[in-house]
């Protein structure tokens, strides 16, 4: 099952102890007690994996390494080992503690969350002409530690966006590579697909119902990874009795989930022409270009609509 959200919470190793030690050869006396290694810092790193929360979904504390006790030769402790946790690009960290949000963007961006513990200093360090034999040691700075709610918000260049079963999938499938599931029914695809034309990054985000903004069905789940996108394409099936109706439930559970949504630019793409008559086709596509100028119609099985859909899209999106 795809996860798309976790809630972990992060521990950033203890610095090590200093030690009291003395240099037992002769001419050679004094301390010699070591400062202790700092503690292992965590980090999040962006990965291209999708797939990348799963493995947060049972277990939910992280620990880095603790450094090690200073040494006896006035050799320092080893430095705790820094924890590094992966993520997909797209993520949001949500510092629950501070309230901050970091956004992961790019593969191999890494962020600093939670710093180690400074290590104690060794008895060596409080050496001086009225202190020659100092027993005085500092022990290791607790590590920081952080609850972080992480999100995945996919960086998508245009969503696939409508009612289940009004062709999504199918179009993703054939514009791109993508093996998305497929079936006419109801909540068919359960988690969004990604998939990449030329360079351009399709995401086909599971089928909104009326009420999906406040909870109702998968939609509202997934509705935050169509925010960083920069065209919805609004698929609309033509064996629908009445498309206009369908357009305005979309709209009006994107209107109440983010203004933001609405503001974006959009396509209205009437999909299935095979499966209707020329004429219902033409007659659909006028009374949806009352409401937006930008109605396409396409069929998976029309190259030549599909190819027309590329071009518009690949144009779309350079402009």
């Amino acid at each position: 099952m795809f996860t798309d959200e976790v809630k972990i919470k992060v521990f950033a190793g203890r610095g090590g102890d200093g030690v009291v030690a003395f240099n037992k050869v002769k001419m050679s006396l004094g301390p010699t007690g070591g400062k202790g290694g700092n503690g292992g810092s965590v980090y999040f790193e962006g990965v291209s994996n999708l797939s990348a929360l799963n493995k947060y979904k049972h277990k939910k504390e992280y620990y880095a390494e603790n450094g090690q006790n200073g040494k006896s030769d006035n050799s320092e402790g080893h430095r705790g080992k820094d924890m590094v946790l992966t993520v997909p690009i797209g993520s949001v960290l949500h510092d629950l503690n501070s309230k901050k949000q970091i956004e992961i963007i790019k593969v191999g961006q890494r962020v600093l969350v939670a710093g180690g513990g400074i290590g104690g200093r060794g008895n060596f360090f409080f050496r001086g002409p009225s202190n020659t034999s100092p027993k005085e040691r500092e022990l290791g700075k607790s590590g920081e530690e952080r609850d972080f709610f992480v999100e995945l918000r996919f960086i998508a260049d245009a969503g696939l966006i409508g009612l289940p079963s009004a062709g999504k999938s199918s179009l993703l499938n054939e514009l791109t590579a993508s093996k998305a599931k497929v079936g006419n029914y109801d909540f068919t695809t359960l988690e969004p697909n990604l998939g990449v034309m030329e360079d351009i990054v399709l995401a086909d985000i599971p089928g909104l119902i009326e009420g999906a903004s406040e909870g109702r069905g998968l939609g509202m789940k997934f509705l935050r990874h169509i925010q960083r996108t920069k065209i919805l394409l609004h698929c609309i099936s033509l064996e629908s009795d009445d498309v206009e109706r369908d357009y305005k439930i979309i709209r009006e559970e994107l209107k109440k989930y983010s203004k933001e949504l609405i503001e974006k630019r959009e396509i209205i793409l009437l999909t299935k022409t095979d499966m209707v008559e020329t004429k219902i086709v033409e007659q659909k596509t006028k009374q949806m270009l009352k409401i937006n100028e930008h109605v396409l119609s396409v069929s998976i099985h029309d190259q030549d609509k599909l190819d027309q859909l590329k071009t518009f899209l690949l144009e779309a999106l350079k402009d």
